[in-house]
């Protein structure tokens, strides 16, 4: 029986799209469709029958997602050739509305607008893809995969900010948390390379891409996180500052005459490694910190010194830690950052082999008589959004 699930991640200027079998986690295709509504957009598709690499104009969603069917059917596999049991959908903001993945309908689609404002560059993009995909693939049934359901686990006192109570009333403000599919995925994962039930394990799981954040998993549920209202709070990104003190929007306010907005999307889009070096690629970052430049290696200390400092906090929280998992491009790739985030606790059972930790080709980059293992586990959220996807179709 097909357990195929085609997933689509919409951006504001970008189509995802990956055609995968939500059991084994193999996927038969994938492509992206990048600067949508430019002059020249780039579409890049693998399929089994070869690859496209092309640039053309794709002028919205809609355009892409046609230029994705038919890349399908060229380089293969032709989705009418592939029993598709659904289209699954990344959705990053649910709120406290949605705990867990649901069928798209009229009601769910009201639901997420409601929402806008509260991840205004991320809800849109995704409505987009979910009305252009029920357009152009009105016979499947289309599921909602949050990246904050994961977190709707969180107690009321981890979740809730020391501000007027109305304010999270009539606007919601709390914590949600983001990369929820990514953190649930690398959680099993890493209770089945312990050999443990997910329930019977506590980790610390450092997602670190371009964006970033801590969450502390007891027994399979998120019991904290690092993001908060918006994926901003927290730990060092490319482009964000994560934790800062909330005076500074204030401040400028008052000094340099910035609206609130300006302000906002500087520590969006200006700020963290971007901020600091001018540059928000870790790599980059790297390779500046090795030849030598003082900004790149205090950036490089402030990165891993937030990291060091979520460790030991949700290493409180959770009382007995099992293991401390690294994911995405900068924890799957960088010795560096896994070795000074774990720098100096030995005492609290952590400790890092460097040899393993150089080339942790069996995921485990500890000593073998380390209390807290610490692991390199690849995320997978496409298969995550299709397994999910899957659950909600078969039931």
């Amino acid at each position: 029986m097909s357990s195929h699930v085609l997933v689509i991640n919409a951006g504001s200027s970008s189509l995802k799209y990956s055609l995968v079998d939500a059991k084994s986690g193999e996927a038969a295709a994938t492509g992206l469709v990048e600067r949508i509504g430019e002059e020249q957009s780039h579409h890049v598709h693998h399929g089994p029958s070869g690859s496209y690499d092309d640039d053309q104009a794709v002028a919205d969603h809609e355009a892409a997602l046609e230029a994705a069917v038919q890349a399908f059917e060229t380089h293969g596999p032709a989705l009418g050739d592939v029993d598709i049991l659904a289209v699954g959908h990344r959705v990053v903001h649910g709120g406290d509305k949605f705990a867990a993945p649901a069928l798209v309908d009229d009601e769910l689609i009201a639901a997420v607008t409601e929402l806008v404002p509260l991840a205004p560059l991320h809800n849109p993009a995704n409505l987009e893809g979910i009305e252009v995909a029920r357009r152009l693939l009105p016979d499947l049934p289309h599921v909602a995969v949050f990246d904050t359901a994961f977190h709707q686990t969180l107690p009321p006192y981890a979740y809730t900010y020391a501000v007027p109570t109305a304010w999270q009333e009539e606007y919601g403000i709390r914590r949600y948390g983001f990369h929820g599919t990514s953190h649930s995925f690398v959680s099993g994962q890493a209770a089945a390379l312990l050999g443990r039930s997910v329930e019977d394990v506590n980790l610390i799981v450092l997602h670190l891409g371009n964006g970033c954040s801590a969450t502390a998993v007891q027994g399979g549920r998120s019991v904290d996180t690092s993001m908060g209202l918006t994926p901003l709070e927290g730990l060092v990104m490319g482009t964000r500052s994560g934790d800062l003190d909330p005076a500074i929007h204030g401040l400028l306010a008052r000094v340099a005459g910035r609206s609130a907005e300006e302000t906002d999307r500087a520590l969006n889009s200006e700020s963290g490694l971007k901020g600091l070096t001018g540059v928000n690629d870790f790599r980059e970052v790297s390779r500046r910190r090795a030849a030598g430049d003082e900004r790149a290696q205090l950036a490089f200390d402030i990165y891993c010194y937030r990291l060091k400092k979520y460790i030991g906090a949700y290493y409180a929280v959770l009382g007995r830690v099992d293991a401390i998992v690294f994911t995405a491009g900068v924890g799957q790739h960088s010795a560096e950052v896994r070795a000074a985030a774990v720098s100096g606790l030995e005492g609290l059972g952590i400790r890092l082999d460097p040899a393993r930790n150089a080339d942790p080709s069996d995921n485990i980059a500890s000593t073998d008589d380390s209390p807290v293992a610490v692991l390199v586990i690849p995320t997978n959220e496409e298969w995550e959004i299709a397994r999910q996807a899957l659950d909600v179709v078969g039931s």
